[in-house]
């Protein structure tokens, strides 16, 4: 690891140096870039395998060479689909955000629990990668994840033995939890005394808000908590942490505001904590960022100078990977509204739903081969845009203005057709019909396997979750 801390005379030099230490950062990736991916591969895939309409066993590195199409009907349906192009585009774009902004990218990997995902993001510039529970992080670390960082309260007996057990014996598994709590700090240092634990570890104070989630809700309250990590033998005060995404409602203009004050707290709590010399390593992390705000917290930690030591902005950003029709798309649209500077082009849906007609019980109502085990309803119904005769060799034709999901059952979605609309005559049964979704995290769960293909459909790879 690259000594780069500095003494509290030599402040000054550290703005002088923060672009070599980014630049260094970003040459380090190569020793996490290559996940083990093999035993995805070499998997057999049996009949029953959502989405795929098999009738003997095939491995799975096999399925991008059958030459299905979805649009031809090859697959079963509904089918879950990741356009390759926009992934592609998606990671690139983020990469090209992180170093304008000098910030490195740890995605949130709850979003899609994919390692193939996990991959592409590492491949594309992510530092590492955020998970939610130790079960998501035995997943990440399995497949060769090296970098993580666990966005929740590490509480359980049980968990936080698992994790102090890979860092135990993997001393290249690097791993920060957050704590908003002594009584969570005094589970963590006794866990770890317990094990006799080789490495002290690292910790990320959570700032929070008032009836927000988690967090300290003060930024003197997490002060102290610093204060008692730097004092224990076996924990390290690695920097401050908090989540600003859940400051999303109508008034966008007040959301806005909210989310730059909270920033500000941040920085405010992580300034006082290196005055206090409470940090332990060789940078200070300050780590946010949704997929709704990352480019305030671009901005706001941009370029921050005067520090003890490197200062490393940590993004967590999980959903931009494959961005969505729905609630990020519209989020996203704001983002380039209110800066000018972001890279060029955009973040592009890359996760869709196909599913087929199998009633027209009403003039302008179908009834869809999918439901809420398909896709998220959360947010917003899926959202309908495109149509399908199976086996044509036109590409899908755009719905008209005014067809919507507008209920879903388990294995069923109601779609309405606007009664003044050729399509209430021409759309029959075994038509195609595709949705985009709002919020990709709850359709990511529904789908142990998703297909990747082309600008024309055709199947190239698969990609797996593991929930």
């Amino acid at each position: 690891m690259l000594n780069l801390r500095m003494c509290n005379r030599c402040r000054h030099c550290n703005d002088l140096v923060a672009q070599a230490i980014f630049v260094y950062l970003l040459s380090e990736y190569d020793l996490f870039l290559m996940l083990n991916l093999s035993p995805l591969e070499e998997q057999i895939l049996l009949p029953g395998t959502k989405g795929l309409a098999l009738t003997q066993a095939l491995q799975q590195s096999e399925v991008g060479n059958q030459n299905w199409n979805v649009l031809h009907g090859d697959t079963s349906f509904p089918v879950a689909v990741l356009k390759s192009a926009a992934l592609q585009n998606n990671v690139q774009w983020m990469r090209a955000f992180c170093q304008q902004r000098q910030i490195v990218l740890a995605p949130h990997g709850k979003t899609t629990m994919s390692p193939q995902l996990f991959d592409l993001q590492l491949r594309n510039g992510a530092w590492g990668m955020t998970l939610a529970t130790v079960n998501q992080m035995h997943v990440a670390h399995r497949f060769g994840v090296k970098r993580v960082i666990l966005a929740n309260q590490l509480i359980s007996r049980s968990d936080i033995q698992s994790a102090l057990h890979l860092m135990q014996h993997d001393p290249d598994f690097r791993f920060y939890a957050l704590c908003d709590s002594l009584d969570g700090i005094r589970m963590l240092e006794d866990a770890a005394r317990a094990m006799q634990l080789q490495r002290p570890l690292p910790l990320l104070v959570e700032l929070g808000f008032s009836g927000g989630r988690t967090g300290c809700r003060s930024v003197s309250a997490a002060l102290t908590l610093a204060q008692a990590i730097h004092a224990s033998d076996y924990l390290q005060l690695a920097g401050i942490e908090g989540y600003e995404g859940l400051m999303l409602s109508q008034q966008r203009d007040q959301d806005v505001q909210a989310v730059q004050e909270f920033l500000q707290d941040m920085l405010k709590l992580t300034r006082q904590a290196d005055e206090e010399n409470l940090f332990g390593g060789d940078e200070i992390l300050i780590s946010a960022g949704g997929s709704a705000y990352f480019d305030l917290v671009g901005l706001d930690f941009y370029q921050q100078p005067g520090w003890s030591r490197p200062l490393l902005p940590v993004l967590r950003s999980g959903c931009y990977v494959t961005h969505d029709h729905g609630l990020y798309h519209g989020l996203v649209k704001e983002m380039h509204e209110r800066d000018k500077a972001l890279p060029e082009g955009s973040l592009q849906p890359a996760l869709e739903i196909w599913s087929m007609v199998q009633s027209r019980p009403e003039r302008d109502l179908a009834i869809l081969t999918m439901g809420k085990r398909d896709a998220s309803y959360d947010v917003e119904m899926p959202l309908p845009f495109a149509t399908h005769k199976p086996g044509t060799d036109i590409m899908p034709l755009a719905l008209p203005h005014g067809c919507k999901i507008e209920k879903m059952n388990d294995q069923h979605a109601y779609l309405r057709i606007p009664k003044e609309s050729d399509l209430c005559e021409s759309l029959k049964v075994g038509d195609l019909v595709a949705c985009g979704i709002s919020h990709p995290c709850t359709t990511f769960d529904k789908w142990p396997l998703m297909l990747v293909v082309d600008d024309s459909y055709t199947v190239r790879s698969v990609v797996n979750t593991i929930f």
